[in-house]
């Protein structure tokens, strides 16, 4: 469905993300991990079209997205759940959902009904501030507000981050189910372990390179990741 191939992404001087190439087949959970700055995120900017790449080329579905526009990447089907959640703090949660579909001009309420099926507690949390919602009902609205635009494939940078195990572990419970429903999903997660369990494909990224590719269960496995990432 996605095939990133030769992607080179610079920051100034720096050569973040130095020409990887790796696909992202229809309805699996594919998952990249490695360290902190190793060019995760950057790759993730990169296919939402948040920062533009020095070198290669995005296909979606066979069409080449490299150049659009980030609302345009949106409107093709690719969603991003961005690391730190970034809600809208001072509107309700149903408003922030609504703005996921800021593209979108049919009825919502089929959509809203299905986040809410997927989060309960958003749904009892409707008409409260998104601002005043805990760490794990902000992830939770974050998720459904990019599920609003009904991507094809939804990519999530660290959904773990900052959050208690038990919440962590009721995230990917729905990381799941959303798959389950169709959703493609491109993860990104310093939480290895859970990201591989999982994952259908997974990638190690090191300093802006793939090293090391194969089934989560075949990464989970691997004797060097584990070294490096399982502990």
């Amino acid at each position: 469905m996605l095939k990133i191939d030769e992607l080179q992404v610079n920051y100034g001087g720096i050569e973040a993300v130095k020409g990887i190439t790796f696909q992202v087949p229809e309805r699996e959970i594919v998952t990249l991990i490695g360290a902190n700055g190793a060019g995760k995120s950057t790759t993730l900017r990169a296919i939402a079209g948040l920062v533009k790449p020095a070198a290669g080329r995005i296909h979606l579905q066979g069409d080449d997205i490299t150049a659009l526009s980030p609302d345009r990447i949106v409107s093709k089907g690719i969603t991003l759940v961005p690391e730190g959640r970034h809600v809208f703090p001072d509107l309700t949660v149903l408003e922030n959902l609504k703005i996921g579909a800021y593209l979108r001009h049919d009825d919502l309420e089929d959509d809203i009904k299905w986040v809410y099926d997927l989060f309960p507690r958003l749904k009892e949390r409707s008409w409260q501030a998104a601002g005043t919602l805990s760490g794990g009902e902000q992830q939770m609205l974050a998720v459904g507000r990019a599920l609003m635009s009904r991507p094809k494939i939804m990519m999530m940078d660290e959904p773990s981050l900052g959050l208690a195990p038990l919440v962590v572990k009721g995230i990917f419970e729905i990381i799941k189910e959303i798959n389950k429903q169709g959703v493609t999903i491109l993860l990104i997660e310093q939480n290895a372990n859970m990201a591989l369990h999982i994952a259908d494909t997974a990638y190690v990224l090191e300093t802006g390179r793939l090293t090391i590719s194969g089934s989560g269960r075949e990464l989970l496995s691997n004797e060097a990741v584990k070294k490096a990432y399982l502990g």
